[in-house]
C-alpha cells in the first residue's frame, strides 16, 4: 500500500509540474534570443583540416550572426569576429545583394551571412555591410583587410590556389590579384539586361545554383555564365511600404513565357578576350551545372532542356573548345537535378547521381561516358553525396534508408560491392546534417532529435566521436530550459493512402493529454514537390506552442515529396493540388476517426506551397475543415516562374486544362469555411498579385474572409516583428475560428 501511495504521489507531482511549467510564447519564439541555443550554422572545415569556422547567432538576437572558430588541435572555441565591429546601425546592402539573399533564403539574417576559407586555411574572405574583407586568423579583428572593390559586390570567392579574389560588381566579373592588390575587370559588357558571372533568377530560385562563375583548380582560368534577359517579360508590380509605394520593374519569366538566353565563356584571370563554348543550336535551355575536371584543362557542364525531360552532361577541352556529350538522362515526366557529380583525381572516372531505377542512386562512369557499375542500389534513396575518400575507395552519403523522417550518414564502396547494403556510420535516431572537408578522414555532424537540441561535433570517418564544437546541453544555461518541463515529444506514424502508399505523419499531442477528451486540430504542412515536413529533428516551435494551448498539432507529408522514390513523387504531374489534397484529406479522415479528436474543429495552416494547399483544401473540402490560414499562397500557376511550374505542369499552352484545374479559382465556389489570408506586399517570389486575384474572386462571390498584409515584406516576412505579428494572428484565428467558434449543425 505504501509503495502504491508513493507511485500516486510521483504521478501527481508530474502532472503538477506539467501544469505549472512555463509554456512557449510567440514573442519568445520569433524575437529575442535563439531558443535553439548556441547552435552553429554554415559549419565549414578549413582546407588543411586544422580548424572549423561557423556562424553563431548572438544570445540576445537570433537574427544577427558572428563568426566563430573551433580549433581541432586544442579543442578551443573562440569568437573570431563580432559583427558589431563592422556594422553600426542599419546594414548598407545593394539591391543585387538583397535579391541574392532573398533567393538563398538568408534575407532575414544580419551581420555575418557568408564566408570562404582561403586554400591554406589561414585566412577567411567575407562580405559585410556592403564591403569585402580578407581576414588572417592570426590577426586581430581590426586587422581585417578591406579589399578595394570599388563598390558593393556579390558572390565573392577565393581562387583554388589562393592568388586571387573574384567577385561580381555592376553585372561584370572582377578579380583582385592579392600580390598586387589591384582590381581587374574581366568583362565589360555587363549592363542593362546583360549580366556576367551571375546566376539568373531561375537558376537561383529553382535550379539550386547560386553562382555564375567557376575557377579552374589551378587558377589558370574562370568559366562564367553570361546571360541576357532582354526577352524576359518586364513585369511592373507595386511594392507597398508603410510610408510609400514603389513601382518595381522586374524581369520575371512566368510560365510559358521567354527565359534568359545563356552563354558559357572562359577567360583568364589576367584578362584578355573571352572564349565561348558552343552550347548547341537550341538556345531555349537551362545551364544547370558547371564543374571543372581535376586536370584544369577540361570543363563539364550540364544542359537541361526547357521541358526538363532531357539532361546532357557535356565535357569540353578548353584548348580546343570542342564539346562532347558523354551522358544523357531522360524521363517521360521530368529529370530532377542533383549535386552528386564528382570527378575522381586518381582515375579518369566520375560519380554520377541518377533516378533511372526509380530511386536516386550513384553510378561510376569513365570520363568518356562508359558506365562501370552502380555504387548504390535498391528501394531506398541517396539524398546527397557528402564526400569521397579515393584512398579508401569509399563514398559517404546521406539517406533516410532506415526511417523516412530521419537523415543518417552511410558509407558505400566505390567498387559497388555493397551497393544494396551501405554501412551506417552516424549514431542516434534523428537528423544528422553532415559536412566533410577536403580531408575525408573527419566530418562535422550537426545532430538533433525531438529530445535533443542541435548539437555539433567532430567525428572520424568511421563515426567515432572526437570532440564537441557545441554540445548545446539542455540544462539550466540553455535558452529553452525555462520551457523544458512543458516540452512535448511528438509521435511519428504512418497511414495508408488510397493507392496503398505509406504517408508519414507527426503529432504533438496536448499537454496532459487525456484520451477521453476531444481536442481541436492544428494541421500544418508544406505539401509541395521535394518538401519534407515530417522529420525527426528538434522542436517545431509553433506546432508545440499550439499543442501546449490545447490543440492536436498534426503534420503529414503527401505525394510529391522527395526521398521516397519517383513512384511517390510523380503522381502530381500535369495537375497540382489533386493528389496532394487527397493525401492530406486521408490524414484528416484518420484524425476524424480518433476518439480524442473533435472532427468539427480541424483547422489547416500553410505557407507558400502550403498556403496554396490551404486554399485548395478549403475550396475542395470545407465540409470537413473548420477553417484555415494561407500565407503567401500561389493562386494562379500561370503567374509563377517557368522552371518550377513547367516541370510539373508543362506550359500553359501545352496543358491549359492542367493549369485551370491546378488553380484555386476553379474550385473557389466550394470555399465555405473561414479563411485568413496573409501576404507580404513586396513579395517577389509568390507575387502579391496571387492574393489580390483571390481577394477579388472571393468578393465577387460575396464570400467573407480575413486579411492581413505586411507593408514592405518579402516572401518570408522581412522582420522578427512581422513574424511575431503574423503568428499571433494565426494563433488568434485558430482560437476564435476553430477552437472556440460556435458549431453549426451543418456546414
Amino acid at each position: 500500500m505504501r509503495t502504491r501511495s508513493i507511485a500516486f504521489l510521483f504521478i501527481a507531482l508530474a502532472f503538477a509540474n506539467a501544469a505549472n511549467a512555463e509554456q512557449l510564447d510567440i514573442d519568445r519564439i520569433y524575437g529575442g534570443g535563439n531558443l535553439n541555443g548556441a547552435a552553429p550554422i554554415k559549419v565549414e572545415i578549413s582546407p588543411d583540416g586544422s580548424r572549423v569556422a561557423f556562424l553563431r547567432a548572438k544570445s540576445n538576437d537570433q537574427s544577427t550572426y558572428d563568426l566563430w572558430e573551433y580549433n581541432v588541435g586544442n579543442h578551443a572555441t573562440r569568437l573570431l569576429l563580432d559583427s558589431r565591429t563592422f556594422v553600426t546601425g542599419q546594414e548598407q546592402l545593394s539591391e543585387a545583394e538583397k535579391a541574392h539573399r532573398e533567393r538563398a533564403r538568408t534575407a532575414g539574417r544580419r551581420g555575418f551571412v557568408d564566408y570562404t576559407w582561403a586554400p591554406n586555411g589561414k585566412s577567411l574572405l567575407f562580405p559585410l555591410n556592403g564591403k569585402l574583407y580578407l581576414y588572417h586568423l592570426a590577426a586581430t579583428a581590426a586587422a581585417a583587410r578591406e579589399l578595394p572593390t570599388g563598390g558593393p559586390v556579390i558572390d565573392a570567392q577565393i581562387s583554388p590556389k589562393g592568388r586571387y579574389v573574384s567577385y561580381v560588381r555592376d553585372q561584370n566579373l572582377w578579380v583582385i590579384d592579392l600580390t598586387s592588390g589591384i582590381p581587374l575587370q574581366l568583362t565589360t559588357d555587363g549592363a542593362n539586361t546583360v549580366h556576367n558571372g551571375e546566376a539568373e533568377f531561375i537558376a537561383q530560385e529553382e535550379l539550386d545554383r547560386f553562382t555564375g562563375y567557376w575557377w579552374a583548380p589551378d587558377d589558370s582560368a574562370i568559366a562564367y555564365e553570361r546571360y541576357d534577359e532582354a526577352n524576359v517579360d518586364n513585369v511592373k508590380r507595386f511594392e507597398i511600404y508603410a510610408d510609400r509605394s514603389e513601382i518595381i520593374e522586374q524581369r520575371y519569366p512566368a510560365a510559358g513565357r521567354p527565359n534568359v538566353t545563356v552563354k558559357l565563356g572562359v577567360v583568364a584571370p589576367t584578362g584578355g578576350a573571352s572564349r565561348w563554348i558552343d552550347l548547341g543550336a537550341n538556345a531555349d535551355i537551362y545551364l544547370a551545372r558547371v564543374n571543372w575536371l581535376p586536370d584544369s584543362h577540361r570543363l563539364s557542364y550540364q544542359i537541361l532542356q526547357r521541358d526538363q525531360k532531357r539532361l546532357d552532361l557535356d565535357i569540353v577541352d578548353t584548348a580546343t573548345l570542342k564539346p562532347k556529350t558523354v551522358l544523357t538522362e531522360t524521363s517521360d515526366i521530368w529529370v530532377n537535378l542533383n549535386n552528386d557529380l564528382h570527378f575522381l583525381k586518381t582515375k579518369d572516372t566520375f560519380v554520377w547521381g541518377s533516378e533511372r531505377s526509380g530511386f536516386h542512386h550513384l553510378y561510376l562512369y569513365t570520363s568518356d561516358g562508359k558506365l562501370q557499375h552502380a555504387i548504390s542500389s535498391g528501394d531506398w534513396e541517396v539524398e546527397e553525396l557528402l564526400g569521397i575518400d579515393e584512398k579508401s575507395g569509399l563514398a559517404y552519403v546521406a539517406s533516410n534508408r532506415d526511417f523516412v523522417p530521419d537523415r543518417q550518414l552511410y558509407a558505400l564502396h566505390l567498387d559497388g560491392s555493397d551497393a544494396a547494403s551501405p554501412t551506417r556510420i552516424s549514431q542516434g535516431d534523428g537528423m544528422h546534417v553532415v559536412t566533410f572537408g577536403k580531408n575525408p578522414q573527419v566530418y562535422i555532424d550537426s545532430f538533433s532529435n525531438p529530445s535533443t537540441p542541435p548539437q555539433t561535433s567532430v567525428h572520424g570517418a568511421d563515426g567515432k566521436f572526437l570532440s564537441w564544437i557545441e554540445e548545446n546541453k539542455l540544462d539550466a544555461k540553455h535558452p529553452y530550459w525555462p520551457f523544458h518541463d512543458a516540452h512535448i515529444v511528438p509521435e511519428f506514424g504512418t497511414i495508408t493512402a488510397d493507392d496503398g502508399q505509406l504517408l508519414y505523419y507527426r503529432i504533438y499531442k496536448p499537454a496532459n493529454f487525456d484520451v477521453t477528451k476531444r481536442y481541436p486540430v492544428f494541421d500544418t504542412y508544406y505539401g509541395g514537390p521535394h518538401g519534407q515536413t515530417v522529420t525527426r529533428g528538434w522542436v517545431d516551435y509553433f506546432s508545440e506552442y499550439m499543442a501546449q494551448h490545447g490543440y492536436v498539432a498534426f503534420s503529414l507529408d503527401n505525394r510529391g515529396m522527395a526521398h521516397r522514390g519517383r513512384k511517390f513523387s510523380d503522381g502530381i504531374y500535369k495537375q497540382l493540388g489533386k493528389l496532394e489534397v487527397d493525401d492530406q484529406l486521408a490524414g484528416i479522415r484518420w484524425l476524424s476517426s480518433q476518439s480524442w479528436v473533435d472532427a468539427k474543429r480541424i483547422g489547416v495552416f500553410g505557407w507558400s506551397y502550403g498556403g496554396y494547399m490551404t486554399s485548395m483544401l478549403l475550396a475542395k473540402a470545407s465540409n470537413v475543415i473548420a477553417g484555415g490560414v494561407a500565407v503567401a499562397p500561389v493562386i494562379d500557376w500561370s503567374l509563377y516562374d517557368t522552371a518550377y511550374t513547367e516541370r510539373y505542369l508543362q506550359t500553359p499552352q501545352q496543358n491549359p486544362q492542367g493549369y485551370e484545374l491546378s488553380g484555386v479559382l476553379h474550385w473557389l465556389d466550394g470555399m465555405k469555411s473561414p479563411l485568413l489570408l496573409i501576404h507580404g506586399m513586396a513579395d517577389d517570389n509568390v507575387q502579391f498579385t496571387n492574393s489580390t486575384k483571390l481577394m477579388s474572386a472571393l468578393q465577387e462571390r460575396v464570400t467573407p474572409f480575413e486579411l492581413m498584409t505586411y507593408p514592405g515584406a518579402k516572401h518570408g516576412l522581412s522582420t522578427p516583428a512581422m513574424r511575431k505579428h503574423a503568428f499571433h494572428a494565426i494563433a488568434n484565428f485558430f482560437d476564435t475560428r476553430i477552437k472556440n467558434a460556435p458549431q453549426k449543425s451543418e456546414r
